[in-house]
């Protein structure tokens, strides 16, 4: 079992909110009504590891040990909401967001292959990594730059985490694995399409179909798009890093030459073929 140690590293590595957030640092001078806003969005945004979780829970009910990690994922997540929305109460209350537009980011999943799901939330977080760095460097107040930084970082871990777990189901399931993790990252790291492809801005729920995605049950749907494009400007050197990253991590996982998005395609096109012809190796 992954969870036991995992659960003995993030211990490890956990801040405090009262001790580890510059609170003292704060300075009103260096903060807008247009970053507040957007600091409100993200918090909305955090909020829905709650949904999330519970899709975890349900389609990996065979799955123990992932399931018991979810109990660190998920606390990890909402402190994440909940830093983000005390720096609000803290310094400008009417941006708190209510417990109603909280709550309406609460909503069904449909069911979806856990292998590819998992795959999907690893490259959201590596995208979180980097969208949170460009967001510390965007914003010139103190406390919420220190908070950006400190939300990048646990990203990264969680990252970290996801990639051990598609290790072991590379471990116990073979080529069925390796072909789910390589469908999904050629969507992830298409750099004409990828910049807003996270998990929270994704179709989720076909009945609730077109407004069944995270973003679009926010008080203002269009605030990621414009986050990224005018606000922390995540261009395309930003979506290189996250390209890389996931195709460099990819390479080592699936232990083949993966530098492209195109040597990507090219695997998982080979792989499907094999799938096709009934020659996946279990292991």
């Amino acid at each position: 079992m992954l969870y036991p140690e995992l659960f003995k590293s993030l211990e490890a590595a956990r801040w405090n909110m009262e001790k580890d957030i510059p609170w003292d640092d704060f300075d009103a001078a260096l903060i807008t009504d247009e970053q507040l806003q957007t600091i409100k969005m993200n918090a909305i945004t955090e909020w829905s590891a709650l949904p999330a979780t519970e899709m975890f829970l349900r389609d990996n009910r065979d799955d123990s040990d992932f399931s018991a990690f979810m109990s660190i994922w998920f606390y990890e997540e909402q402190k994440h909401a909940l830093v983000l929305m005390e720096y609000l109460r803290r310094f400008a209350p009417q941006y708190v967001p209510t417990e109603e537009e909280l709550h309406r980011v609460r909503f069904e999943f449909d069911p979806a292959p856990a292998l590819e799901t998992l795959m999907l939330h690893f490259c959201g977080e590596i995208r979180l990594t980097h969208w949170y760095k460009a967001a510390a460097q965007w914003h010139t107040e103190p406390v919420i730059k220190a908070i950006y930084e400190t939300l990048s970082k646990d990203e990264a871990r969680h990252a970290g985490i996801y990639l051990k777990y598609m290790r072991r189901a590379i471990d116990r399931i073979g080529d069925q694995a390796r072909l789910a993790f390589a469908k999904i990252g050629v969507l992830m790291a298409n750099t004409k399409t990828a910049k807003a492809l996270h998990p929270t801005n994704l179709h989720v729920n076909k009945d609730m179909y077109p407004q069944d995605s995270v973003q679009s049950h926010l008080p203002d749907p269009g605030w990621l798009e414009r986050w990224l494009d005018t606000q922390i400007h995540f261009d395309s050197i930003w979506e290189g890093k996250v390209v890389n990253g996931i195709l460099r991590n990819l390479s080592t996982l699936l232990d083949t030459p993966i530098r492209t998005a195109k040597d990507l395609s090219r695997y998982r096109k080979e792989m499907s073929t094999q799938a096709r012809d009934g020659q996946l190796a279990p292991s």
